[in-house]
């Protein structure tokens, strides 16, 4: 891939989540107690892991494990995103938190630094995500487990999918449909894999408030939400109180790093 494009793509995460970092902490559903409850059971953490979060944001999922980890270290490309996990750690009043400020691909530390390596919402936004799971797995213990939660809309509908993600936020790439994924899991030689499922609700106004879409785009993102009767994008989209909703369908998938013989 050119490496023009790589960078013009990074500038486009850039720009668009410096734009996004307060709006996207502040957002409920992205601290939804259920959503972490069902990511910690099903990554098992606990008192001894020390915890890698890829493309960690505004540092939920970090600080809501950091209750439970001996240390987490997030790590984000985007300065405005790093500088709010602090903010939040701070208000959190935890102290056994890392940030680093750095790429995905390749990911700034040893082999086998981690015993949990996890990443949420981001593999629709990279241009080669094997090679970040690759990376992921890299510096993941042996023994350890890698989590990896996005959006998985069904293979059918994946395409109207990304079409209305890409008009809501011009850094989507391509969203991976479960199965998908779970190959790209199996791939790079990962064992014991579980999964779990959720779906995260938004408003539309709330959303397209919380998005920078380009000028116009608005209006677009708007009627092809509020006229999808067939659910045609996954999003099963209803109304509600006077306000239309929607929802994200969401997977965790767990693996383990073998042991080597």
């Amino acid at each position: 891939m050119p490496a023009d494009r790589s960078a013009v793509h990074t500038e486009s995460i850039i720009d668009q989540f410096t734009k996004q970092a307060d709006p996207f902490a502040r957002k409920l559903g992205h601290s939804d107690e259920r959503a972490f409850k069902l990511m910690r059971e099903i990554t098992k953490i606990d008192g001894s892991d020390v915890v890698l979060d890829v493309a960690c944001g505004p540092g939920l999922v970090s600080c809501a494990f950091a209750r439970i980890a001996k240390h987490v270290t997030g790590i984000d490309i985007t300065p405005a995103m790093i500088n709010r996990a602090k903010i939040l750690q701070k208000e959190k009043s935890l102290g056994n938190l890392t940030w680093k400020l750095g790429d995905a691909s390749p990911l700034d530390f040893q082999d086998e630094s981690f015993s949990l390596v996890m990443t949420r919402y981001s593999f629709h936004h990279f241009l080669k995500p094997e090679k970040v799971l690759s990376e992921m797995v890299r510096v993941c213990k042996q023994g350890g487990r890698i989590a990896v939660i996005d959006v998985t809309p069904l293979p059918e509908k994946a395409s109207a999918y990304d079409r209305i993600e890409k008009l809501r936020d011009p850094s989507h790439v391509k969203a991976i449909p479960f199965d998908d994924l779970l190959g790209m899991v199996k791939k790079v030689g990962l064992t014991d894999i579980s999964a779990a499922f959720y779906r995260l609700e938004t408003e539309l106004e709330e959303q397209i408030a919380a998005s920078f879409p380009d000028p116009g785009d608005e209006d677009k993102i708007r009627k092809l939400i509020e006229n999808d009767v067939s659910d045609s994008m996954d999003l099963k989209s209803h109304r509600k109180g006077g306000r239309i909703y929607f929802s994200y369908p969401t997977s965790i998938i767990v693996g383990y790093k073998s042991l080597q013989r």
